[in-house]
Formats: structure tokens, sequence, C-alpha cells
């Protein structure tokens, strides 16, 4: 039957809360069979150990509800719980045009931004049919599901106003397809990693002040990036390859990068790196950390010494756009669905993109620009805007050590 035509059957909701303990939902429904009811709906939630259990069932027979009640009282009693049994017509009303998934990162989640939240969706013409907590930890991620209203005007009204609630917001369409993304390429500088490579060098090359000067104002956009790639290099002329094996040495990984890219490779994601940076050290964490892609700048390196020079395609905003889309090509996977991660202004095509660009605690212009924003030091809470709970990773983790 259609929604409309059982939109006047009429249904009892049943509803169970108490203490949380093994046996509830079980004993409830052993309790219902009795009276040869069908289950229209189960909803259940437990919060700090408290459970809310909620069944949609058919009437019983004729002359049975009364007894059903009573009985179904009794068994809540003798277990310490508390029942509550609620007559009407039909199931939940049928969801709106327009489905969306809302993720919330908090460090903390205040009350004051989830109301200011929850008020928004209402103003873009949406309503709220689920809330869901992803994670308590590094963060308090919680995912909405929205519907009534279209993805991309909800993202409008929620994203540019992320800043002002004091949390960080991805909104994403509902649906199959937010599962099958399976492509993440990320930015290596101030992303992946803590560092600026090139300052690296440069801080070895004495001329460290210098070359983050003209960085700083390359990721701002405020510099044409490959203008300033070639000014930079320019000063680590001279500088001995052995160098090479410092630099590596000294990078340093963001907090939940190795586990972000193992949950990601747990899941089936392929996994990869674009960079303005170098090749001498994406090749280096390509393989420390099982990378599918990467693709960088290459430093020239002639008799022993760095020429000042870089060789090869170079790497800029365009180029990494261009890689993003060959990355999905041999990946087998739509552009659609991918996801890619960055936080400087070269990064910028690259997250328009992909399915969805997540700038990571990035510049203003970026973070503007991008899909979502996260502005937490924490680079596995990325995962939680792909749906995947605490549990997920930590179940990861546990599979590595087995």
């Amino acid at each position: 039957m259609s929604a409309s035509q059982t939109s006047d059957v009429p249904t009892l909701l049943v509803k169970i809360f108490g203490k949380d303990r093994p046996g509830i939902t079980a004993g409830l429904f052993d309790t219902l069979a009795a009276y040869s009811v069908d289950v229209v709906d189960i909803e259940q939630v437990v919060t700090r150990g408290r459970m809310v259990l909620c069944a949609l069932v058919t009437p019983p027979p004729a002359g049975l509800e009364g007894d059903l009640r009573a009985t179904v009282h009794s068994w809540a009693e003798s277990m310490k719980m508390q029942a509550e049994i609620i007559s009407g017509l039909g199931d939940n009303r049928p969801r709106g045009l327009g489905r969306s998934l809302v993720t919330v990162l908090g460090h903390p989640l205040t009350a004051e931004s989830t109301a200011a939240i929850a008020a928004r969706i209402t103003k873009a013409g949406g309503n709220i049919d689920r809330i869901f907590r992803l994670a308590k930890y590094p963060v308090t991620a919680v995912e909405f599901a929205v519907s009534g209203v279209e993805t991309e005007p909800l993202r409008t009204a929620l994203v540019t106003h992320a800043a002002t609630f004091g949390v960080d917001i991805a909104v994403v369409a509902a649906g199959l397809h937010r599962r099958a993304q399976r492509l993440v390429v990320m930015d290596v500088d101030s992303t992946l990693i803590q560092d600026e490579v090139i300052e690296l060098f440069a801080a070895h090359a004495g001329c460290e002040a210098e070359v983050a000067e003209v960085t700083a104002a390359a990721m701002r956009g405020e510099l044409d990036f490959e203008q300033s790639l070639h000014a930079r290099v320019a000063l680590l002329e001279g500088l001995d390859a052995s160098v090479v094996d410092k630099v590596r040495s000294e990078v340093r990984l963001t907090p939940g990068a190795r586990t972000l890219i193992r949950t990601l490779k747990r899941l089936g994601y392929q996994v990869g790196v674009v960079s303005g940076g170098f090749t001498q050290v994406t090749d280096d964490l390509k393989d420390r950390l099982g990378l599918d892609f990467a693709q960088a700048n290459t430093l020239e390196i002639v008799d022993g010494k760095l020429t000042g020079r870089v060789t090869g395609e170079i790497v800029d905003r365009a180029g990494k756009a261009r890689l993003l889309r060959r990355f999905a090509a041999e990946a087998g996977v739509p552009l659609a669905q991918t996801v890619a991660i960055g936080d400087g202004a070269n990064d910028l095509d690259m997250l328009n993109a992909a399915g969805l660009g997540v700038a990571f605690n990035a510049k203003p212009v970026v973070r503007q620009a991008a899909h979502t924003a996260v502005n937490v030091p924490f680079l596995d809470t990325v995962l939680y805007l792909l749906g995947v709970t605490r549990e997920e990773v930590e179940a990861a983790d546990t599979h590595d050590e087995d």
C-alpha cells in the first residue's frame, strides 16, 4: 500500500524507557508476540546508560488492546522500566524531498551552537529526522539526517555560518554514494605533515626566514605559486644532496594522519597525495604510509648538489586538480565520489573539483571557498565527515594490531 493508503491505519506506539540492560528488547517483543501484532517501526537510543526503546506496532485483535496494555506495563515494571503506550494512526510522515547528512564537529559542542544549527536548518526549510553521535574523541562529532531541502542550499545556509557557531560543519547528499567515495587525495605540507618541506630545506641553507615569508604569501594567494616556487628553490642552490635524508627525518606527521590513512585503507579507499613540495619527501611518505598515489615537484640534483631548479611537470594549483582527475581515472572512481583535503590557495582547484573538498586548518580564502572546513588539529576527524564512527576507527586500529 502507498503512504496515503496507510496513513489512517490504526497503530500503537509502545515506548519503554529506563536503565539499559541486556534482554530489554527481546523481552518487550516476546511480550508483544503473544498478541499477534506486526512491527511497523523500531527505534532504540541509549544515552549514558539510559535506554529509550520505541516500537510502532499494529493493534492486537479486537478486544485485546486493554490486556496488551496491562501486560506491557506489568512486564516493564518487572524490569524496573517505565512504559507508555499511545494509540494513533499510521506511521511517520513521509520524509520530504532533498535528503542530506549534516556532520557537526565541536571541540566542545555547546548547547548554544547546537540550537543555532537546528534553527538554521529549520529556517532553510529542512526537517531533522534523526541525530546520531559519531564520536566523542578527539572531538564531539554528531550527524543530523535532514530532509525537505536540497543539499546545496542547506550547505550554503550552514557552512557559511559555521565559524559563527564555533563548530565545523559538512553537508553532503544522503544515499549510497556517500559510502562509495573511494578515493581521498590530500595536500602534504601543513596538511598531511605539520611542516613546509621547502622551509626544512631552507633551514639547512640558512635562508629559512626569507623562504617562509614567500611561502606564506603564496599560500594566502598573494603570489603566483609557480613563480614563488622557482624563487624559493633558487635559494637552495649549492646545498649538498645529503640534506635530503636529514629533511626526511625532520618531517612531522600531523596528529591523526596515520589513523586517517590506516582507517581509509581498511575501509577499501585508495589514498593519494599531491604536493607543491618535492618528490624527495613524498616518495618516502608514500612508502612509509602505504599510499596508492603520490606526485610532487622534483628538486634537480647534479653532482651531489641541489642546482636551485626543479625538473619535470610543475605541480601547482591547476596541476593538483589535474592530478586528482588522473588519480580518479586510474582508481576507477567517479570524480563526484572523491575527497580532497588541503590548506592553501594552491589547493583550491583540487578542493572544488572533488566531490567533497575539505579545508584543513586552512587560510581564510580557502575556508570560504571549500565545501567544508575542519579547524581542529586532528587529521583523522575528516573520517567523521565521511560518516565513519569512532568505533570503526578503533576497530581498524585493533585489526592492524592483530
